[in-house]
């Protein structure tokens, strides 16, 4: 769990820190779509003031320790609800990573800084704390879950 909670939260440092961005992977020139679809079951409120905020990795560079604040996300995209859907398109990468961020203080903006103590985290994986790849092809779209509660957080 400890080694969860570190990645996640490098995870997080990443997305807000970072000056410079890796890329890898193969590009899709046409691009492709990736909906998706996040199930916080954790106890906060979310709604247009706590937000869920969704993050798109061209790399899975953002979980590993040695990146030190060097990867962006490609877009961030916010979801109001506990269970919604948001679709990132024309991803020219493949494969593709998602994170997500629970907001429960309501202020944060996933721009201005990393996120508050006690934020929730989340990544879409098959192993808990490392992210999976997605596979975008162009033209088409991918769909993925990310099931997430309040038992990985931001220190």
């Amino acid at each position: 769990m400890g080694k969860h909670l570190l990645s996640c939260g490098l995870l997080v440092l990443s997305l807000l820190t970072a000056s410079a961005r890796q890329v890898q992977g193969q590009e899709n020139k046409a691009g492709g779509a990736l909906q998706v679809r996040v199930d916080y079951s954790g106890s906060g409120r979310v709604d247009t003031s706590h937000k869920i905020y969704v993050a798109l990795w061209d790399s899975p560079a953002f979980t590993d320790r040695s990146s030190n604040g060097q990867v962006i996300p490609v877009q961030i995209q916010a979801i109001d609800s506990k269970k919604g859907e948001t679709v990132f398109k024309s991803v020219s990468k493949s494969p593709a990573y998602v994170s997500v961020v629970y907001d429960p203080s309501g202020q944060w903006d996933a721009q201005s800084g990393p996120p508050p103590s006690g934020s929730s985290l989340g990544l879409y994986s098959k192993e808990p704390g490392k992210a999976a790849p997605i596979d975008v092809k162009a033209g088409e779209t991918a769909s993925v879950e990310v099931k997430f509660d309040d038992s990985v957080k931001m220190p």
